[in-house]
């Protein structure tokens, strides 16, 4: 396991003359009398620690699997040296060979909580499973031949291991420590080949005579050896080479797989030819001629049963002409042939059987896969051979991961609300059965651990975890319908990824409100409930278009209105549904979305039930550009979202569109830049972001270390307008890219807070936007919501991040919530709920303080953090974050009482920073060593 080279900063900045510059420039913005009430911290440096505390995941690049039968525990090891032991739902282990060779086999002594793994650098060790934490008892390794495989018998200390020579040494388990008994190739063939038979692929004794070791050699030659009398009883010749072994439990045949697709069947009496050779996918031809080759049978076992036939379970064998065909894994039993085809390549497989005794009917229930980027198991008691559903957090990749999210502190209803409604949820084509991989038992920890943590995983889908545990899983694209032929196939213009992907989740706990933000510039609202509905999907299409700096023949066009007093909700019109292909008269696409919504009522489970579709259209043939921020607020029943070019809110309660603006409308008459003039661009970039297209330039990052919107001037500026206007590169452009409701000071001279939006800018340019709200109940529904730009402005360097506000005890204001409640009872019982107001609630640890005292803005950019403090706006804080590299993520957090701003930059470090007199540095550490 690699170190952290652990740097712990020391309260201050580290360099003198840095303090002494931030004390100074504290001085000069707060003179004496003037200065900010300071807020008591408790957070020092020694309280931060960098450490792993849950690895969420399949295994990455798994090479070796082994099952304890009695203990029902499974283990993984990967070409990283990585091991993971799972065992009953929420029972994992993550360990580590130091050395991080590849683990090429494992090896368990079954109910005894040990367990053998061999690597590729020739070293064996022994782990010692009954202690709270796993750990390596003993090691041994091989200097002189590499090992190529192990066999340990059941309830037995001896370990033959294999080598490439073809030699086969014995280790004594309980010291760990070789033998001294070794068994020569040269001894075990003897005349039977003229040649080196290869290394040893196969080890196993004779389940009726643990005397009896059956080894086979890659070239084909197997042999069977007498421990006691040190020499071969038979030897068996083939002529193609072997991959694998496996006994017949009452010892008197044997199954061999070979290179060419067959496999052979062997009497162990009868050494001079197989009594059966089976090609299980290959071509029977006429006249008794041998039937085509096929590829390799990597692996083959043999299971019996007391009440039919045996199970015969290979992998590999297809024939030469089954091109694309995906990897498959075959059944035989009796005269049926079942083929099942996986997903990915697969690693290894084991039957699970009833008893650990060799010599004993086995009765097969379960076949264990290990895939490359999945774990399978497969019920072979059922017809057809379902797969148990896999309670392991291993879905994650099922698609690829684009949006993943953390909530801490949770309701303590939400919890058992989403496990209810997730364990009803409809699993067809699953085994009946429990999931057979059940060993191990919960700890008190991991229970408080994970009492109020909470995680959101998605990608085309959501996946609610408690303790890594899925919980609830929604699946946006069944809001849209499936394509059927090219012509209502998705635009695959925007993204070449899955068109249902979600870039961005707005989450609010308390109400159970949920806001996906999808890659074909669409926007779905889910309302949590019990019941099960049928409801018909409401669309709202916003068309956006803003006029270009500059008009197509080059000259000036005129200024930009300015928006005044609010904007006049817009109810949302009946929408039809068109399909994609729809085009405008002179051929362009135009005023159609990327995605079809359902036209017919859909029914929706208990859970998460789609509220409202938002999708942005095409514009002149230019698809929309992708949604860069959103957010959604429970108590003021509005979703916002924003792009490349500007901002839309909409009124979920009443589907009205509330504001729809660009980016430099929010200005008005207070732009700080001057904006370069420009023609439009007819060409347009596949990865540019926005509602629809303002410019089209690009960003080309230089290095790993350069921010997005580095390349853009300095944002600095004075109060003089006319002296200092900063120029905007032509090559940028100004997205949305932080939003953040709240009830606080909209501008200077307010003397009590109000509901408001903050909007957040990639030129690191802060707006506040009044929201002016009808009172709750009944009114609500009917009366508008006003909206109007509040003319603050705020400047900081870099693009706007993450945006939070804290009372002046400097605790966190969050945004005000709604507390859920359930929508879709009967109008009867939901009659006093209806004349109760809709007020928000706000959680504040200050919320007995009179409410005209001062709150304070934290404002975290790529390259700098600021403190503001409101109403009077002056920065009371400021940290220049990093000069190097710029932030990746951002946020302000509660710790031990306490506030702090965490970030996490693009060169691997871990910084966090608290308030006093100024943003201090309190830990900084690099993550990717």
């Amino acid at each position: 396991m690699r170190k952290f080279n652990i740097r712990k900063v020391l309260d201050g900045l580290t360099a003198g003359s840095s303090s002494a510059s931030q004390q100074q420039q504290q001085q000069q913005q707060h003179p004496a009398g003037t200065r900010e009430p300071e807020i008591q911290e408790t957070l020092q440096s020694e309280h931060f620690q960098l450490c792993k505390t849950v690895r969420h995941g399949f295994p990455y690049q798994p090479s070796a699997l082994a099952f304890d039968p009695v203990q029902k525990i499974l283990a993984v090891g990967t070409q990283t040296g990585a091991l993971r032991l799972f065992g009953r739902p929420g029972v994992e282990c993550y360990c580590q060979h130091d050395s991080g060779a590849a683990v090429i086999q494992l090896q368990f002594l079954i109910n005894e909580g040990a367990l053998v793994s061999a690597l590729a650098d020739d070293t064996l060790h022994l782990w010692n499973l009954r202690q709270k934490r796993p750990a390596i008892l003993h090691s041994l390794k091989f200097c002189r031949e590499r090992v190529t495989f192990c066999h340990l018998p059941f309830q037995s200390k001896w370990l033959y291991v294999g080598t490439e020579r073809g030699n086969i040494h014995i280790v004594n388990v309980e010291s760990f420590t070789l033998s001294g008994y070794v068994i020569m190739w040269n001894k075990a063939i003897e005349l039977s080949s003229k040649s080196h038979p290869g290394p040893v692929v196969h080890i196993s004794d004779n389940p009726m005579d643990e005397g009896k070791l059956l080894i086979g050699f890659e070239s084909g030659t197997v042999v069977l050896w007498d421990l006691k009398s040190k020499k071969a009883d038979y030897r068996y010749t083939y002529d193609e080479a072997i991959h694998s072994v496996a006994w017949h439990h009452e010892g008197k045949q044997f199954i061999c797989s070979h290179s060419d697709g067959t496999l052979t069947i062997w009497n162990v009496r009868s050494p001079a030819k197989p009594m059966q050779t089976i090609t299980p996918h290959g071509k029977q031809l006429k006249d008794g001629k041998k039937p085509e080759p096929c590829k390799p049978i990597l692996k083959v076992e043999f299971k019996t049963t007391r009440s039919g036939e045996p199970f015969i379970i290979l992998s590999g064998g297809l024939s030469y002409d089954t091109v694309g065909r995906r990897p498959c894994l075959t059944v035989m039993h009796g005269k049926s042939t079942a083929v099942l085809e996986m997903d990915y390549s697969i690693v290894d497989f084991l039957t699970l059987c009833e008893t650990p005794y060799p010599n004993d009917f086995q009765e097969p229930y379960a076949v264990v896969v290990l895939l490359e980027k999945d774990l399978v198991l497969i019920d072979l008691a059922q017809n057809g051979y379902p797969i148990f559903e896999n309670p392991y957090p291993l879905s994650i990749h099922e698609s690829p991961v684009t949006c993943c999210e953390y909530f801490a502190g949770c309701p303590g209803d939400l919890i058992p609300a989403l496990y209810s409604v997730g364990a009803r949820q409809k699993r067809q084509g699953y085994s009946k059965k429990e999931w057979p991989i059940n060993g191990g038992n919960w700890g008190l920890g991991v229970q408080n651990i994970t009492l109020y943590s909470f995680c959101i995983k998605v990608s085309n889908k959501c996946f609610f975890l408690v303790t890594l545990q899925v919980l609830y899983k929604l699946k946006t694209s069944k809001v849209f319908e499936k394509s059927r032929n090219k012509d209502d196939r998705p635009n695959t213009d925007i993204v070449d990824e899955d068109p249902y992907a979600i870039q961005i989740i707005s989450w609010c706990p308390e109400s159970r409100m949920l806001c996906i933000a999808g890659v074909s510039a669409h926007v779905i609202i889910y309302r949590f409930s019990k019941q099960e509905v049928i409801t018909e999907m409401l669309e709202v299409r916003l068309l956006y278009e803003i006029n270009d700096v500059e008009s197509p023949e080059g000259e000036q066009a005129p200024p930009l209105p300015t928006p005044v007093g609010g904007a006049t909700p817009q109810p949302i019109p009946p929408q039809s549904h068109p399909s994609t292909s729809s085009s405008s008269s002179d051929g362009l696409r135009d005023n159609v979305p990327c995605l079809k919504v359902k036209n017919s009522p859909l029914k929706q489970s208990p859970g998460y039930q789609t509220e409202l579709v938002i999708q942005l259209v095409w514009v002149g043939g230019e698809p929309p550009q992708q949604i860069t921020s959103l957010a959604v607020n429970s108590s003021y029943g509005l979703v916002v979202f924003g792009n490349c070019n500007g901002i839309a809110m909409v009124d979920y309660l009443q589907k009205a569109v509330l504001l729809n603006l660009g980016t430099i409308e929010l200005y008005g008459s207070n732009d700080p830049y001057r904006r370069e003039p420009r023609s439009p661009r007819k060409s347009r970039q596949p990865s540019g972001a926005g509602l629809c297209d303002i410019s089209e330039g690009t960003v080309v990052p230089e290095d790993r270390c350069k921010s997005p919107t580095s390349d853009i001037k300095d944002n600095s500026f004075s109060r003089s307008r006319s002296s200092s206007v900063t120029s905007i590169d032509k090559e940028s452009r100004e997205a949305i890219s932080a939003l953040h409701f709240c009830e606080t000071f909209t501008r200077k001279a307010d003397s009590s807070p109000s509901p408001c939006l903050w909007v957040g800018t990639t030129l690191g340019t802060v707006l506040v936007i009044a929201l002016n709200l009808p009172p709750g109940g009944e009114q609500r529904l009917l009366q508008p919501v006003i909206v109007s730009p509040s003319g603050t402005i705020l400047r900081l360097k870099g693009a706007i991040l993450r945006m939070a506000f804290l009372d002046t005890t400097g605790c966190l204001v969050p945004p005000a919530y709604e507390s859920w409640r359930e929508h879709n009872v009967p109008e009867e019982k939901d009659e006093k709920e209806k004349l109760k107001k809709r007020r928000p609630v706000s959680v504040s640890p200050s919320s007995s303080q009179e409410i005209s005292e001062n709150q304070y803005a934290v404002i975290c950019s790529e390259k700098q953090a600021k403190v503001i403090s409101l109403p009077t706006q002056n920065c009371a804080y400021k940290q220049n974050i990093t000069e190097t590299s710029f932030v990746l993520r951002g946020d302000i957090v509660a710790l031990s009482n306490s506030i702090c701003l965490a970030c996490f930059c693009a060169n691997g470090h871990i910084m966090t920073f608290r308030e006093n007199h100024y943003l201090r540095e309190l830990y900084n550490e690099s993550f990717c060593n």
